[in-house]
């Protein structure tokens, strides 16, 4: 038996397995943010970033592969958990929960569940680029010229077209709301797993969760607002791919 096989029949185990991936996502979550915020600066800036990324196959994909073994083990690892706890308690608690939990705590497990599929509309979307969720515009063709004169995919005016659908920003919306509930609970968890909780550091474990989750929240949830009111001046309504997409920046 491998040392990973003995780690995850163990209940302990598998609380660090949760920890360790959670923070492992917590940075990926941090650094997707920093990299779609830079739609808000001059076109360029970003596609000039997805050309770079798309541009190391290797990486891109070793990330890709990487993130899924590690949404794979945080979501097995809570599944697996939340059946155990059920199972040694098959009655709930007097008044449906148990005594000092968290609201939070309790829709863990749903808020991750909806958040899993959101991750799946999000591949759908911008990675798989379907029409229909782009405005019904082939965004794969829409095309725009860096400074040194390389042709890249305008990945401006795909995030301009796909949050101009309000059903997609609202579902957007909706998920980064829940993305900031399981955050808020989850990273005071990982600390409380890791056995880092303690009278001092608690509170202050606590505080640095809420206001994360509140950050990340708004920093995911700004973009599809921006385009929804408008910011970026007159949107790409009569742009035909692959014609050069010009947009204003997002203020």
């Amino acid at each position: 038996m491998n040392l990973f096989q003995r780690i995850w029949r163990s209940s302990l185990g598998k609380k660090y397995l949760m920890a360790l991936t959670g923070l492992a996502l917590f940075a990926f979550v941090v650094g997707h943010l920093l990299g779609n915020l830079q739609v808000f600066g001059k076109p360029e800036l970003i596609n000039s970033y997805a050309h770079f990324l798309k541009s190391k196959p290797g990486l891109l994909w070793g990330a890709r592969l990487g993130l899924l073994a590690t949404v794979a083990v945080h979501v097995g690892a809570a599944l697996t958990l939340s059946a155990a706890n059920k199972a040694a308690r098959p009655v709930g608690y007097a008044g449906g929960s148990a005594y000092g939990s968290d609201w939070r705590s309790r829709y863990m497990l749903v808020s991750g569940l909806v958040i899993l599929a959101f991750v799946v509309f999000h591949l759908l979307h911008y990675t798989a680029q379907l029409p229909a969720l782009n405005g019904g515009r082939d965004v794969r063709t829409l095309t725009a010229l860096l400074a040194d004169g390389t042709r890249v995919q305008d990945v401006y005016a795909m995030m301009v077209f796909g949050f101009q659908k309000v059903w997609v920003s609202v579902f957007y919306l909706v998920a980064q709301a829940l993305l900031f509930i399981h955050l808020g609970h989850g990273l005071s968890s990982m600390f409380q797993s890791l056995g880092l909780r303690n009278h001092v550091w608690w509170p202050r474990i606590s505080c640095f969760a809420k206001v994360a989750s509140l950050v990340i929240f708004l920093g995911y949830a700004s973009i599809p607002v921006a385009v929804l009111a408008g910011l970026g001046g007159e949107h790409v309504k009569n742009v035909q791919a692959p014609a050069r997409v010009t947009l204003e920046t997002l203020r």
